[in-house]
């Protein structure tokens, strides 16, 4: 096989790839729960949260996606930083330990369920707290990832003006929705505004998580004006960002 005129572009691409990888799965695991839950096939009924779905026909769709998420990320070779909150080695092995543990420690069900087989075979109330626990620190790294580490090293060409749409902009609105988020699904869940907050607020969160990391894997294209708005690069083809 003859080999890559510049081997650096591979590694690039990889990266890219596995970006775009963690977040097509953070957006479509909700839609994939909640559109399997109206067809009859499945005997799922629309759960009021994600976590839920862990006891349904469809839990091997919420724990097989989030244990990918979970080693993926694992997998994804970050930035060292000496600071925590920027260091993206730490916090995508803190997020993919985390994605494994909210797969399989199963939050506290609100009914009696019969017959489900879990990790750790004892029925204590508290193991769902470890639950909520992971998945605060699941998102708490999602948001950091996007506002401290996606938006270190950008270029900034001086005859290209910042737009709108530039990507920092894109990272920190996203990890600053995602901590709003998740600030309201505990609101939510004490005024009980209606039946489905937390499943709604839950997918937002997955949502910008996963705008987040397409973004970051160049998913919509980094050439033409488009790219250019975003990534502030006449020709982002062969450079050396990771």
């Amino acid at each position: 096989m003859k080999p890559s005129a510049n081997p650096g572009n591979n590694d690039i691409f990889t990266y890219r790839r596995l970006r775009r990888a963690i977040g097509y799965l953070g957006i479509a695991l909700p839609v994939l729960l909640v559109v399997f839950s109206f067809i009859p096939f499945f005997k799922t009924e629309v759960q009021t949260s994600i976590s839920d779905y862990y006891y349904t026909n469809l839990r091997d769709i919420f724990t097989g996606t989030l244990a990918a998420v979970g080693l993926f990320m694992i997998s994804y070779k970050g930035h060292w930083n000496e600071s925590l909150l920027k260091n993206d080695q730490l916090l995508t092995n803190v997020a993919g330990i985390m994605a494994v543990g909210v797969a399989l420690i199963p939050v506290t069900p609100e009914f009696e369920v019969e017959n489900i087989l879990t990790l750790i075979p004892y029925d204590f109330s508290w193991l769902g707290w470890f639950h909520y626990g992971f998945a605060a620190l699941l998102f708490g790294s999602f948001a950091l990832l996007a506002i401290n580490v996606f938006t270190i090293g950008q270029n900034e060409p001086e005859d290209i003006p910042v737009s709108t749409i530039n990507e920092n902009h894109i990272y920190r609105f996203c990890g600053i929705a995602i901590i709003i988020l998740m600030i309201l699904v505990p609101v939510s869940e004490m005024l009980k505004l209606f039946r489905y907050s937390t499943l709604i607020l839950e997918s937002l969160a997955l949502f910008f998580f996963g705008a987040a990391w397409l973004i970051k894997g160049r998913a919509l294209g980094d050439r033409g004006k488009l790219g250019e708005k975003i990534y502030r690069e006449h020709n982002a083809e062969g450079t050396e960002e990771q």
